[in-house]
Formats: C-alpha cells, structure tokens, sequence
C-alpha cells in the first residue's frame, strides 16, 4: 500500500550543498522519500512525506528542513480536539479504520 500525506510534502526542503550523504534521513524516514545517490540524498518520493520532522531532526548538517506538524502528528490532535477521528488525507478516514490508518 502506497500512503500519500500533505500534497508533495509541501514544507519539505533539502539543500543538496549541506548533505554529506550519512543516510540518516533514509534511516529514519518511515515512507521511504529519500535515498543516497551518489555522495548526496535525494528526495525521491515528496508525495510520501507526512511531515514528521524524522529526517531534520537527525540530520547533523542541517541539510534538510521541513515544517514540523504539519502531517499527520497535527490531524491527530486536531481530531482530539474537535472529538473527530483524525483527518490528513491518508484515505482511510471514516472507514471505520482509523487503528490502521496512518493517522491511528
């Protein structure tokens, strides 16, 4: 199953000059958006980006920069605070699967 968040991972940036290619951001990234080509990462799927701020957290060059919140994290506690289930676009959202969505 292919998951799709905020459309492209708008807030998402990586400056290519600062990477040193350690692949942390693979590592921690739990969509697979970026991947080391060559001596650098690349962002190779934007549109699987929810935001969680994994990658520029642990990335020591500060190479990469996104708008922590913004995801799913904040569809969570959106829905807690208007007593909803979560809504980030994921597609599973009032299906009855919100334990196995990504925002469960």
């Amino acid at each position: 199953m292919t998951l799709s968040y905020i459309r492209n991972g708008e807030t998402l940036a990586l400056n290519a000059g600062l990477c040193t290619g350690c692949g942390a951001c693979v590592e921690v990234c739990p969509h697979g958006v970026f991947e080391i080509r060559g001596a650098a990462a690349e962002v190779v799927r934007r549109e699987g980006c929810m935001e969680c701020g994994a990658c520029a957290r642990n990335c020591s060059p500060g190479a990469i920069t996104v708008r922590v919140g913004v995801g799913c994290a904040a569809a969570i506690i959106g829905g807690m605070l208007r007593g909803t289930a979560p809504q980030c676009g994921c597609g599973d959202e009032g299906k009855g699967r919100s334990s196995t969505s990504c925002c469960g």
